[in-house]
């Protein structure tokens, strides 16, 4: 047994005999749950629900594993290269069986350290891209100001969130899965251009009212923190904004819009679409045999699921600048709700002087029932076209899944998916040159 499959057992091991301990735990405020009662909760709740007795500390995790049941095809001409003592064709696929793909694990702190702070720490156990443990960021969150006396305007209408996490843009990053954290996707995979990216920055919330929201934010503009000279590229700052409306109705119908911008102008690497660094949970699919890796000049390399972690996806590669615009309406009556993606971008790396764009739609519909909405059925359509400059050019990929899931407790849940996703447009000397794949996706995942 590898010491990657015996950390693995080990973490899953460590989650199931710790549930009951973490049952007990201590309600903190100001926090979206991570298992059930978290669905459909977007940003951090508001409400003063409760009350601050002194400092409390809450441990939580997420723990995911998938069966992979998936086959893909493409029509690329051959690309015939030496490889070794024979030759390889670059434009093959990776061959693809049925199997478990690896397990994933977060393990989160969420720390009350006054009345209306709150302070979180996201760490990941193990993820596709990075197997050992390593942190995925940590932030403040402030509802209150208990060291200036908790004034009424800022308790009532002011959140201010500062570190590094996940920034604020679009209300999809809500519903995705993040490694292990998969209980508040209906489906086992993300959107096929997946925005999402932690950077060091803060984040102003205004409520004027119950229902409507206003956010203005200033990130570093990169994943990681970075003082090094890179002159001529000047790193800027990005800058978030977004509204919302958000109002239940009634007892049966809830609405909610939101529509959010991010920007850069120019930095050394942005990764709006490309920031998620735990991976696709479909491994190996979409992907060839072997490829050039550049990044260690052009040399023929053996595709594994570490270093092609981002299967199924599709970047536009706007990582010396980019805007981003994305609008999401979503309705839920009593147990169907709709949720929508409207997405349009422009930007383009360091080495082009002229600007591309991309845009993606995408409408998920669910139906929730049995009591407490313990199962469901879903599907969702999801398409981007996108000009990826060079020879491709614009080209388009579109999918669909079909899912159903059950709780059988608040903290324990199993999906099974169909997808169906199609590659248009590439050139025939491309591996993705009439690309497809599908097949059944089986994954069960607990949350505490």
């Amino acid at each position: 047994m590898t010491t990657k499959v015996k950390s693995i057992l080990t973490a899953f091991i460590l989650l199931v005999f710790a549930l009951p301990i973490f049952a007990n735990q201590p309600d903190i405020g100001f926090y979206r749950h991570a298992d059930i009662r978290g669905i459909n909760v977007f940003e951090a709740p508001t409400l003063d629900t409760v009350p601050f007795t002194g400092l409390k500390v809450r441990i939580g995790g997420n723990f995911t594993q998938q069966f992979q049941m998936l086959s893909h095809s493409n029509e690329a001409n051959a690309n015939i290269v030496p490889f070794g003592n024979s030759e390889i064709n670059l434009n093959q696929l990776y061959p693809l069986s049925n199997g478990f793909n690896l397990a994933t694990a977060n393990l989160n702190f969420d720390i009350q350290l006054e009345d209306g702070i709150r302070v979180k720490l996201e760490n990941y156990m193990s993820s596709r891209h990075h197997s050992e443990f390593w942190v995925k960021g940590g932030y403040i969150q402030m509802d209150k100001l208990p060291f200036l006396g908790n004034p009424d305007w800022f308790t009532d209408y002011v959140t201010i969130k500062v570190g590094h996490f996940g920034v604020n843009y679009g209300d999809q990053q809500f519903r995705r899965s993040d490694n292990g954290n998969t209980f508040h996707n209906p489906f086992v995979e993300n959107l096929i251009m997946d925005a999402f990216a932690t950077e060091i920055g803060g984040e102003v919330y205004v409520r004027p009212t119950s229902e409507l929201f206003f956010m203005a934010g200033m990130t570093s503009g990169i994943i990681n923190g970075d003082v090094k000279d890179v002159s001529p590229i000047t790193r800027k700052p990005s800058l978030l904004a977004k509204a919302g409306y958000d109002s239940q109705v009634n007892d049966d119908l809830r609405l909610r819009l939101s529509a959010s911008l991010y920007t850069n102008p120019g930095t050394t690497r942005n990764t709006l679409y490309a920031g998620d660094r735990t991976g696709s949970r479909y491994y190996m699919v979409a992907e060839p045999e072997y490829y050039r890796n550049f990044q260690a000049g052009g040399a023929i390399t053996a595709s594994t699921a570490a270093n092609r972690f981002t299967s199924g996806r599709l970047s536009p590669d706007f990582t010396g600048e980019v805007t981003s615009i994305m609008i999401n309406p979503f309705v839920k009556f009593k147990g169907l709700e709709f949720f929508g993606t409207y997405e349009t971008s422009s930007g383009k790396t360091n080495a082009q002087t002229d600007k591309r764009s991309a845009s993606q739609i995408a409408g998920e519909v669910v139906y929730r029932f049995l009591p407490n909405e313990q199962a469901f059925v879903a599907a969702r359509y999801n398409k981007v076209d996108a000009d990826l400059g060079g020879a491709n050019g614009e080209v388009s990929v579109d999918r669909i899944q079909i899912a159903a899931g059950w709780f059988p407790t608040k903290n324990l849940l199993v999906k099974l998916e169909y997808v169906n996703q199609n590659y248009n447009d590439f050139v025939n000397t491309d591996y993705r040159h009439g690309l497809e794949f599908n097949g059944l996706m089986l994954e069960a995942a607990i949350a505490f």
